[in-house]
């Protein structure tokens, strides 16, 4: 069930099958409009470890592409992502305990599920739940002209790419379910696309975090010290996972909330996945874009090397089980300076 200002949503009954009727409808909705303009006019806040040493840090959570992470405000002032295109972050907060998932979404087969999972540690099923939730990522990843030059129209839902598919389908599931999902932000497609004078399209926001505490959503972006603990291993279990059925469907488990540490699940890689890391190692920048991308003129300054980094260690390190031992997760724990440290 879908609440928008305190009013539930009603769906067209055509929008039960692909959430798309639904979802244009509610990108015209006023409040929704108001909420995304409000948070364009926020300060965007950037986030590094790289500070100097003995200055009293913010502890936040960091999730990767794909990943999701539950957390409890008593443990991390802060959980947040970045490095979104085609993606979208998903927050679904616990009014009445502030406890607050985020999921990195990278495709409609794994929002059934995930939703299930972020839902896991923030239902209590003795009492009412009132969620808020917040979408925001993704942009207009595909052309708005026809080859013959006329405009194609969102009100007919003609849009395809990778954006606009995934944003629908949470859309209906969100619906389809029973818990009350109150909307606050939906800065989504349209309304998180700005265009050059070429019109070409760029994502506005590429990551933001959510204060605990508060339920604020803030712009957010973070350097490479920031996105943290085990950043290698997290990045290149994404792209493994999809080889590995144990994850079919899911979004991939990385932080203990009752602990506050990280507790990287194990995920195997193939050789084949060694086979294609040293054939892409030797692409120029440009191709690794072009084959790698969803939307390669939009990616951020770290998305060629963080995928450079992400080939190297599969080439020196081909078996998994170097990675994982045991079959066990990578275990870190929060440091005193707000850092990570693996146990």
């Amino acid at each position: 069930m879908i609440v928008v200002d305190g009013v539930p949503f009603s769906a067209n009954s055509s929008s039960t099958s692909t959430g798309k009727d639904s979802l244009l409808a509610l990108l015209e909705n006023p409040f929704l409009i108001s909420a995304s303009s409000s948070l364009k006019a926020t300060r965007e806040r950037r986030f590094s470890l790289s500070g100097e040493s003995g200055t009293v840090r913010s502890k936040w959570v960091y999730v990767f592409q794909r990943e999701y992470a539950t957390v409890d405000p008593a443990h991390a002032d802060f959980v947040g992502t970045d490095e979104a295109t085609t993606c979208v972050g998903l927050v679904i907060r616990n009014r009445r305990n502030g406890m607050t998932s985020l999921a990195h979404m990278d495709s409609p087969n794994i929002v059934d599920m995930g939703i299930s999972q972020m839902l896991s540690l923030l239902i209590d099923h003795s009492l009412e739940t009132e969620l808020d939730v917040h979408l925001i990522g993704s942009f207009e990843d595909v052309s708005q002209k026809r080859p013959n030059g006329s405009t194609i129209s969102q009100s007919r839902g003609d849009l395809d790419g990778y954006s606009f598919p995934l944003c629908a389908k949470i859309i209906q599931t969100l619906w389809a379910r029973e818990e009350k999902f109150h909307i606050q932000t939906m800065c989504v497609l349209g309304h998180n696309t700005r265009r050059d004078s070429d019109g070409n399209a760029y994502p506005i926001f590429n990551g933001f975090v959510v204060e605990t505490s508060t339920g604020q959503v803030i712009p957010a972006t973070f350097d490479r010290s920031s996105r943290c603990p085990d950043e290698i291993v997290r990045r290149i279990r994404v792209s493994s996972s999809y080889e590995d059925p144990t994850w079919k469907g899911k979004l991939l488990e990385t932080y203990d909330m009752h602990t506050d540490r990280f507790k990287i699940a194990p995920c195997y890689w193939s050789l084949r996945q060694y086979h294609i890391a040293s054939m892409l190692r030797h692409y120029s920048d440009s191709e690794i874009l072009s084959t790698c991308s969803t939307s390669p003129t939009a990616e951020g300054p770290d998305f060629v090397d963080s995928n450079k980094r992400q080939w190297d260690y599969l080439i020196k390190h081909p078996n998994w089980r170097e990675t994982f031992p045991m079959k066990q997760p990578r275990i870190f724990e929060r440091t005193a300076d707000a850092g990570w440290r693996k146990c």
